[in-house]
């Protein structure tokens, strides 16, 4: 497949599966945006195709800014991924509204200002993939995080209505909704169960693990393939959908 030509947007860019992506995009000759909030992680992953710059997608008027200096650079979005999130937990009494409003900030509204300012560019051109990174909590239930589900459930409603915005036009929009995936944000989680279980942290590992139901970590590269799929040419047709990385689980 290539890419060579086109200018792609990734948040959280700079680890896990936004880097993943972001080099699979640049390795197919995309120009690739990666943003994040530490440019010290940004500018140590740079190379190739990768152009660092510090954006912090709570921030909507950095998104505006960082976006239209993209697209100064390097023409306009044509693959924007939403994947910048984070993955934190309480069960319903033990949430407040600050935890809330923290959640859906990144994860929903992010994606939201993410897609929207990306799209302004893209609409000028005659094609364009639109990929948000949600979750498989996005299409279920999951205890002990009421928050999280809900933002990410929020993102695959969004990327289904935006489709329909432009239903027939040469732009589509998909979720990807992975289970455990071998991130910085697990080895975090690993930290927090270990600590709130009482027990190791390879345990605490291991229960990870045990959720997803092929028994395995997903390599971040897994959810990589699938961004590419989604920008092929050939998948035109896969638009206002999800694609679960989850070993079959839903």
């Amino acid at each position: 497949m290539d890419l060579n030509g086109k200018h792609a947007l990734v948040t959280g860019g700079g680890t896990g599966i936004g880097l993943a992506i972001a080099r699979a995009l640049a390795d197919h000759g995309a120009q690739v945006t990666i943003t994040g909030r530490r440019m010290e992680v940004l500018e140590e992953v740079a190379g190739p195709g990768l152009h660092p710059a510090v954006m912090d997608v709570t921030d909507e008027a950095a998104i505006r800014d960082v976006t239209a200096a993209a697209v100064e650079a390097r023409g306009p979005v044509q693959i924007c991924v939403a994947n910048a999130g984070i993955a934190e937990g309480r069960k319903l009494h033990k949430t407040s509204s600050d935890f809330w409003r923290k959640i859906m900030a990144t994860n929903l509204d992010g994606c939201f200002y993410t897609v929207r300012e990306s799209l302004q560019s893209m609409l000028t051109t005659d094609w364009g993939r639109v990929i948000a990174v949600s979750s498989i909590a996005g299409l279920r239930g999951s205890a002990g995080a009421g928050a999280y589900a809900a933002s990410k459930h929020g993102v695959i409603g969004m990327m289904r209505s935006f489709a329909e915005d432009f239903l027939g036009q040469p732009y589509t929009f998909n979720s990807i909704c992975p289970g455990y995936v071998d991130t910085p944000i697990v080895s975090r989680n690993t930290d927090a169960i270990s600590a709130r279980a009482g027990v190791s942290e390879a345990e605490a590992r291991d229960m990870m693990v045990k959720l997803n139901r092929h028994k395995r970590l997903i390599a971040p590269e897994e959810v990589a393939a699938a961004a590419l799929w989604l920008c092929n040419p050939l998948c035109e047709s896969v638009n206002g959908t999800e694609v679960p990385l989850a070993g079959g689980q839903v």
